[in-house]
């Protein structure tokens, strides 16, 4: 039996549920083949501190296959990580902070609603800085470690699921992103992860209804993986008024089309952020594959000015929309890095809103304009390399 539950880890997510759905292997097999991990592995990363295995094992075995067989977005009870940012029905939500320790949550939200309708199970929360943040520990659950280096950090906000994929412990974990929550723990743990644009998959309540800078996407081991939990991932949900249903052809059977690249543009920085020289090497190595593909790989780009305070600006108002109410009730629980955050938010006067929000507005006329001459724009996922779990956040790049 260990020997097989070996083998259902080594799987891909795209070839657990082919069998999944074939009925060669059933949910509570894969189900016990990731708790055999998470118990073999988690205790020195610490990516999953949050245990749902009885809940997993229960789901499981009450599967229902006759529905799941006639969905072709289903998963067909193949278990997943949820990070704890995301409300899974019956278990913990903490958010990373001892004000919620001990938050049991009756429903999932709707991120998570819209995978169980398509066949996910829970089986995990993923650890998650306190409240936000680039490095991955708290009060409540401690530091989640870089399978690659244990010395090194997972990257945040999504570093737990980050970690979790690259330890082998699940095939699929939910992300969140704001300002590179999903993309640079999937470059620090060497998985992908996949900011989608708003709407595309929706969000629970916590959140502002009409705020676009928070969103919500897939995490996996390999591209294929990702497109099999965006299809499962998308959708309408009432909770979110922005979010809708997805009306093309699959995800992943858009992977099999044979697109002709003509243009692609590579900056190792945008122009807007240093960048370690080891990483704006490696990946300008990377993007001339584009060229033997027949492409022309220039380094183009948008005018990004401005875009880093109009962001930073955005993300505080958002901060502030979101936490002041629990600034007000539990300031002295809440980490200082955080108190900065929200009182940032709550000292923006609206002229600096309005240029912010002008800012973005032509931001999105030059990208769509670039867009018209180039097929895509690539740039590193992130700017550093994994740094060490002692600090507490990134003091600054090297170049």
């Amino acid at each position: 039996m260990k020997k097989v539950i070996n083998e259902y880890i080594k799987m891909t997510a795209t070839e657990a549920v082919a069998l999944l759905r074939s009925k060669e292997v059933s949910p509570l097999d894969l189900v016990e083949a990731s708790i055999q991990r998470i118990e073999a592995v988690d205790n020195r990363v610490n990516a999953l501190p949050i245990h749902c295995f009885e809940q997993a094992r229960s789901q499981a075995k009450s599967f229902n296959y006759i529905v799941h067989s006639e969905n072709p977005k289903s998963l067909c009870g193949l278990p997943i990580a949820i990070k704890d940012y995301n409300d899974l029905g019956g278990a913990l939500t903490t958010y990373g902070s001892p004000i919620f320790s001990k938050n049991v949550v009756k429903k999932s939200d709707a991120t998570v609603r819209q995978l169980e309708t398509n066949g996910a199970i829970g089986i995990a929360k993923s650890n998650v800085p306190e409240w936000a943040g680039g490095h991955t520990f708290n009060p409540v659950n401690g530091i989640t470690r870089n399978p690659w280096d244990l010395r090194k950090s997972a990257g945040g906000s999504s570093g737990g699921s980050s970690a979790a994929l690259a330890s082998g412990s699940v095939w699929l974990a939910t992300g969140n992103d704001l300002g590179g929550s999903l993309r640079t723990p999937a470059a620090f743990n060497g998985i992908v992860g996949l900011r989608p644009g708003p709407g595309r998959v929706p969000r629970g309540t916590r959140l502002p209804s009409m705020d676009t800078l928070w969103v919500e996407g897939p995490m996996a081991r390999n591209i294929d993986d990702l497109a099999l939990m965006l299809d499962a991932s998308v959708g309408h949900q009432i909770d979110d008024p922005l979010s809708f249903d997805h009306s093309g052809q699959s995800f992943v059977a858009a992977l099999k089309e044979k697109d002709v690249l003509k243009r692609v543009a590579f900056s190792p920085d945008l122009s807007i952020v240093s960048i370690e020289k080891e990483i704006a090497e490696v990946c300008g190595g990377a993007a001339s594959v584009f060229a033997d593909l027949g492409a022309d790989v220039t380094d183009d780009i948008p005018d990004f000015s401005g875009v880093l305070e109009a962001f930073q600006t955005l993300r505080a108002v958002l901060f502030a929309t979101l936490m002041e109410p629990i600034l007000k009730q539990h300031r002295k629980q809440i980490a200082p890095e955080i108190i900065g955050n929200i009182e940032r938010g709550l000292n923006i006067r609206p002229e600096q809103i309005f240029i912010a929000e002008r800012i973005r507005i032509e931001l999105y006329k030059k990208v769509m304009a670039f867009f018209k001459t180039h097929d895509f724009l690539i740039c590193p996922a992130a700017s550093i390399a994994p740094f060490p779990v002692e600090q507490r956040y990134v003091e600054r790049n090297r170049r």
